[in-house]
C-alpha cells in the first residue's frame, strides 16, 4: 500500500494533535505535526535529507497570527529561526524548495482574497477548519493527483481577486517598462532595502545623481514613497539586485548612468 505522509502545521496544539490523530487513524496516511513555520521547515529538511519527503502539508492559514496580504509575504529564507512565518508565506517559501510538496491551507473562515493569495503562493486547496474528515481526505488525495479544492462559495470571489491581481501585475509591468535600465537597477536595489548612500556605493554613483534616479523612479511608477515603488515593483515581479561585492550589477541589467 502507498502512503501518504501529511505535515500538520499550525500553532494551535491541541487542534493540530487531534487531527493528526484522526488523520493517523487512515490506514493509508502517515502523519506528523509541527507547531511553527520554522519547526515545519526543520521536519521538511529533515524528511528529504533521510529519503522520507512529505507528500502533503496541511497549513493554518492564521499560522504565526499575522494576516498575510497587507504586504507582500515574507520570504522564509529571511525569517529568523525562532521567527514567525505566517501561512502564506510558507507556503511559498515551501513551493520554492520543494515543488513536489502539495499544499492545503486551513482556514477559520472562508476569505476570497486570501484563498486567492494562498493560490498565488503555490497552494493546491483551500479548506475550512471545521470541515468532515472525509471531506479532508478527498482533498488531500485530490490535490495529489494535480487538482486544486476550493469551497464552491469561494469559487467567484476567488476568480474576481486573481483577475484583478493579473490586471494590476500587467499595469506595474507596464510602468516598470518606462524606466531606463539605470532607473531599474536603482529600483531594484530599493527592492533591496538599500539606502541612497548604500546605492550611490553600489553604482559608483554621487548621492545627488541617485537621489535623482529615485525621484524619477517615483515619478515614472506614479508613487510617493520608496515603499510605494517597492510594492508596485514586487508586483511587476521585479526582483532585489544582487547583494554581492559593491558595484557588481548583474550583466544583463549594467548600463551607464
Amino acid at each position: 500500500m502507498v502512503r501518504i505522509r501529511v505535515l500538520v502545521v499550525d500553532d494551535h496544539r491541541i487542534f493540530a494533535e487531534s487531527l493528526a490523530a484522526a488523520l493517523a487513524a487512515e490506514p493509508d496516511v502517515d502523519v506528523s505535526a509541527a507547531g511553527s513555520g520554522p519547526a515545519a521547515l526543520r521536519s521538511l529538511e529533515r524528511a528529504a535529507a533521510e529519503g522520507r519527503r512529505f507528500d502533503v502539508l496541511l497549513v493554518d492559514a492564521d499560522l504565526g497570527g499575522n494576516v498575510p496580504g497587507v504586504r507582500p509575504a515574507v520570504p522564509v529564507q529571511e525569517v529568523g529561526e525562532d521567527g514567525l512565518v505566517d501561512g502564506i508565506s510558507l507556503v511559498a517559501g515551501v513551493r520554492s524548495a520543494q515543488p513536489a510538496v502539495r499544499i492545503v491551507v486551513l482556514a477559520e473562515k472562508d476569505d476570497p482574497r486570501r484563498a486567492a493569495l494562498a493560490l498565488q503562493a503555490g497552494a493546491s486547496g483551500w479548506v475550512a477548519k471545521d470541515c468532515s474528515l472525509s471531506r479532508l481526505l478527498t482533498v488531500i488525495r485530490g490535490v495529489l493527483r494535480d487538482e486544486t479544492h476550493l469551497p464552491p462559495a469561494l469559487l467567484t470571489g476567488v476568480l474576481r481577486e486573481l483577475t484583478a491581481a493579473r490586471k494590476h501585475r500587467t499595469e506595474s509591468e507596464r510602468l516598470v517598462e518606462s524606466l531606463t535600465p539605470r532607473e531599474r537597477e536603482v529600483l531594484r536595489c530599493m527592492v533591496a532595502g538599500l539606502g541612497r548612500k548604500a546605492v550611490a556605493e553600489r553604482l559608483y554613483l554621487s548621492p545627488h545623481t541617485v537621489r535623482t534616479h529615485m525621484q524619477n523612479v517615483l515619478g515614472k511608477l506614479g508613487v510617493h514613497s520608496t515603499l510605494a515603488a517597492v510594492a508596485l515593483a514586487r508586483r511587476a515581479g521585479v526582483g532585489p539586485v544582487d547583494l554581492g561585492p559593491a558595484g557588481r550589477i548583474l550583466p544583463e541589467e549594467s548600463s551607464s548612468a
